[in-house]
């Protein structure tokens, strides 16, 4: 009777508009995953199967068909089809510019001529505008920048806390807040040291072997007994019954009151002993008073006893000592415990390093600190920030960082609002203005007070940030002002030259031709906008095209991968009854974002992939890795992905697993998810030596290339491993390949291949040590590499092997292997971009506007069709090719292109303009940095003749 019912599934046909799909049923005989599915689900499924089994033959296709798809319908498209009008963008909270290259340009030259003790602001500006680039590398080589040249202890410490939250060290377990990198960049102890000091950032730190506020000697109260006699002492002071015998100059040399008290006109300075009782000072706190006078040390006292010294520092001005008691107390702040307890101290008596180190372990803690309210009061309470203020602890930088935070974790909380109404107050430089009126403005927008979102918009554009006037419009628009809203956009578009973004806003408040003229314009000028595919592929499910709706959507997601296009594409396959495709979408989509939720918001991602899976094929995990070595053999890196989210749905505790998937991520260039894969990677890891191999990869991939190898090595000292040694080979050949260094990489690249591993990792082994042996020029040696990783499906090593082939002259078989790889690889336009090295020109065009075409973010063709264009003397063609990909792809090597054109034009200050915005994405590129002083000096020339 089971069985009867499986074949009942199997025979039915759904609507002829579906054709091609099929309902897939539970695999009886399958393992692994069948169990975890609703009962109530599948039993419901069997029912109406069962019922339609009896219906009469003429009747049967279209009834059961009927029911089938009733149900799917109520059970996976709760919320029905998506609407086109129900769609718009994103407004992104951050800085956007008109013209980015320009701006680009203009913040190098500032940071060039400013006086050094400014370059940490000037990098922080930088900062502020990289963050709309989505790249976490530029933002981070910034932000190191930025604590590089800061000089304050306030900057320091914001900033080294700000580099540890872009690492996201708070979700690798066992890990401590405040535990030290090694560098003085972070090191929590060398922030608290103010002082300018670049060269030396980068520098081991000298962190002490002893715990945090303990001494490095054996000094101690009994050392330096207070003076009790009168062979220590020529006066005293009296505290109740209590005497306290002092050396006269030395409690003067205390402060100026002191001072003036012991030798000035007062009667105290002709008595020996003197009644201190009525100013409430402990006998304690001045014999600790009267030993620091003389020995200048505190590490004998407890801290309670500093306390009160601080205070008493305050009351009569002694400044040395109460320096001595802020340090002393800094160096005590280990933990939220510590910072908790004494930061109050610290607010009220004015102790600047006090203050900073409970700061500190306040924003090394973040994101976690966010949500507790005690920590929260210090930064956003009612007088928050002018009590920060008062003990120069309120800062831009501050409330920047703290406020972007914020936004990531509950963009609608009142406490995101609260901590950008102190970023508006503590703005003063027009870019600080622009920056803090836009984000409220968004985050009013998003919690739909769209009255207060205009005016703090239309405040941001009064700064001057035109890409505010976006919001503005929108805000309009929810208002019910659409007219008004258009005519916004529409003068924006006449008055500047148009960029994507201004195409894709004015579509949303415009109707049909009109709407898709604007849309299609906003993909021509930026095809990196999801909303323009989005908005047609709906527009396609509208009248029916479900086909054309897929294929539409599918056209971004080929080379820009967000969850937003996936989960389009995924609801669509729900309604085309492609199960398989959909379930592999949410799949791959929950590894981008395993929060999210689906139907605008209405659905969590993991519920619909239990109501999808009994209407899929079952796999066991062994079914699972076989289909992960045919997708990652076909190139299929979402397919791979959808697969290794199946395998650790079964396995979540498996390292292996969430490694392959950081690796997959990386594949799409999903660098913040991939490096969360690579942490839970580390945190599942069951060994010593594995979870070094993964701190290493975590390391490497946040610029910390010498500190890998140390992990690399480490974890080889425990256990050799193929994972070890890759990462090892990985590190050093990034770091420099002479012919040294490449014979080690290929020694190490061996030994890992002599590991036990599997065939994927092993396939990629063998292409790595194929690429070293032909930068060696050992051809043959790296033609067997190739052909073994082809043995065990590594399609990329196609590549590889065509070059081998170029370099030997043989053109044909190199053109070859490249079509092999087009014709296996599901993501082929870099297949298509290298054939086309080994193509003549006719046909090197056709392979790079293929590659274009699948992937417009892939320079090299634009580069090439620019270099043609010159080569036959139409500059301002070669030129306009450069700058289309320039709007929305800002690239370092498409920037040097055009300066060269230019320079070769004799467009002299175009060139310079091209060479600071390429500088500004890689200060230390030799070629430009070459280029940019040969044209500096030609425009030098020119003014010296007059000529402009």
């Amino acid at each position: 009777m089971h069985r009867s019912k499986f074949s009942t599934i199997r025979s039915l046909k759904v609507l002829d508009r579906f054709k091609g799909s099929q309902v897939y049923a539970v695999n009886s005989t399958g393992g692994g995953g069948g169990g975890d599915v609703s009962d109530k689900l599948f039993h419901q499924l069997q029912d109406h199967l069962s019922v339609n089994s009896l219906r009469p033959k003429s009747n049967h296709n279209y009834q059961a068909s009927n029911v089938t798809l009733a149900f799917v319908n109520e059970t996976l498209l709760p919320y029905g089809l998506p609407v086109s009008h129900l769609l718009e963008p994103q407004i992104e909270p951050c800085l956007k510019f008109v013209d980015f290259i320009e701006t680009l340009a203009d913040v190098y030259r500032r940071i060039e001529r400013c006086p050094q003790f400014e370059k940490s602001g000037m990098y922080l500006e930088q900062c502020a505008i990289f963050r709309g680039l989505a790249d976490p590398k530029l933002l981070r080589r910034t932000l190191r920048a930025a604590r590089q040249h800061a000089v304050d202890v306030h900057s320091k410490i914001v900033l080294a806390a700000w580099l540890r939250y872009e690492r996201r060290e708070d979700e690798l377990v066992g890990t401590n807040s405040m535990n030290c990198c090694g560098r003085n960049i972070e090191c929590p102890k060398a922030t608290l040291i103010a002082g300018y000091n670049p060269e030396f950032i980068y520098d081991p730190c000298n962190c002490s072997k002893t715990p945090r506020g303990e001494s490095e000697d054996d000094f101690s109260i009994e050392d330096e007994e207070c003076s009790t006699s009168d062979e220590y002492g020529d006066m005293s002071f009296f505290i109740g019954d209590d005497e306290i015998r002092c050396i006269r100059s030395s409690i003067a040399s205390l402060s100026i009151p002191f001072r003036t008290m012991l030798y000035g006109g007062f009667r105290e300075s002709k008595r020996e002993k003197i009644n201190f009782t009525p100013n409430g000072i402990s006998v304690a706190c001045m014999k600790a008073a009267e030993l620091f006078s003389r020995a200048r040390r505190l590490d004998s006292f407890h801290p309670q006893i500093i306390l009160e010294l601080l205070s008493f520092s305050n009351r009569f001005c002694c400044d040395n000592l109460k320096s001595a008691c802020d340090s002393y107390l800094a160096s005590l702040v280990n933990d939220m415990e510590d910072a908790l307890l004494l930061i109050e101290y610290g607010l009220e008596e004015n102790a600047y390093l006090l203050v900073a180190a409970c700061l500190q372990v306040f924003l090394r803690e973040l994101p976690n600190s966010m949500h507790s309210p005690i920590v929260m009061k210090y930064f956003c309470g009612p007088d928050a920030k002018e009590r920060l203020a008062l003990v120069g602890h309120a800062s831009f930088l501050l409330y920047f960082f703290l406020s972007q935070i914020a936004m990531e974790e509950d963009v609608k909380a009142n406490t995101t609002v609260m901590l950008l109404e102190r970023l508006t107050e503590c703005s003063t430089e027009s870019w600080q203005k622009q920056l803090a009126y836009h984000q409220l403005g968004v985050v009013m927008f998003e919690r739909k007070e769209y009255k207060d979102a205009q005016s703090w918009f239309e405040t941001a554009c009064e700064s001057g940030h035109i890409y505010s006037k976006v919001g503005v419009a929108r805000a309009k628009f929810k208002r019910g002002h659409k007219y008004s809203a258009y005519k916004i956009i529409n003068s924006l578009i006449s008055e500047y030259k148009p960029v994507g973004w201004m195409h894709q806003e004015r579509s949303l408040y415009c109707d049909g031709k009109e709407k898709m003229s604007d849309l299609e314009m906003a993909t021509e000028l930026d095809p990196t906008l999801s909303f323009p595919y989005k908005c047609r592929a709906v527009s396609l499910l509208e009248n029916n095209k479900i086909g054309a709706a897929i294929s539409e959507i599918s056209k971004i997601i080929s080379f820009k991968v967000s969850p937003d296009c996936l989960e389009l594409r995924a609801w669509i396959s729900i309604a085309m009854e492609d199960y398989e495709r959909a379930l592999r979408d949410v799949r791959a989509l929950l590894t981008l974002d395993p929060n999210y939720t689906m139907f605008y918001g209405k659905m969590h991602g993991d519920h619909l992939v239990e109501l999808l899976r009994p209407f899929v094929q079952q796999w066991s995990q062994a079914d699972c890795w076989m289909q992960l070595y045919d997708r990652w053999s076909s190139v299929d890196d979402l397919g791979s992905l959808a697969v290794v989210h199946h395998m650790l749905a079964n396995d979540p505790g498996k390292s292996l697993l969430w490694f392959r998937q950081s690796l997959l991520l990386l594949r799409l260039n999903c660098q913040k998810a991939a490096m969360r894969s690579l942490r839970l990677a580390r945190n599942h890891s069951t060994s010593e030596h594995e979870r070094l191999v993964y701190e290493g990869w975590i390391l490497y991939d946040t610029g910390h290339c010498e500190e890998a190898l140390a992990k690399a090595e480490e974890s080889i000292s425990i256990q050799r491993s193929f994972e070890a040694f890759f990462l090892k080979a990985y590190a050093l050949a990034d770091t420099s390949l002479d012919q040294e260094s490449s014979a080690y990489v290929i020694q190490l690249l061996l030994d890992a291949l002599r590991c036990p591993s599997d065939g994927l990792r092993k396939g990629q082994a063998l292409n790595n040590l194929g690429s070293v042996y032909v930068d060696c020029e050992k051809l043959d040696l790296a033609a067997d590499c190739y052909m073994n990783a082809l043995n065990i499906k590594h399609t990329r090593a196609h590549q590889g092997l065509a070059r081998v082939f170029h370099l030997k002259n043989q053109r044909k078989a190199a053109y070859d292997e490249m079509t092999k790889l087009i014709e296996k690889a599901r993501n082929n336009a870099s297949a298509y971009e290298k054939r086309s090295e080994y193509s003549d020109r006719d046909m090197a065009k056709s392979d790079l506007a293929m590659a274009t075409q699948l992937d417009p973010l892939r320079t090299y063709p634009y580069r090439y069709r620019a270099a043609v264009l010159m080569d036959d003397h139409k500059e301002n063609e070669a030129i306009a090719e450069l700058t289309k990909p320039l709007a929305f792809k800002p690239d370092l090597q498409l920037l040097h292109l055009r300066a060269a054109f230019h320079d070769s034009m004799s467009n002299y200050m175009s060139a310079v303009r091209d060479c600071q915005a390429a500088l500004c994405l890689d200060p230390n590129h030799a070629d430009t940095l070459e280029l940019y002083n040969k044209v500096c000096e030609q425009v030098k020339e020119q003014k010296s003749l007059g000529i402009s």
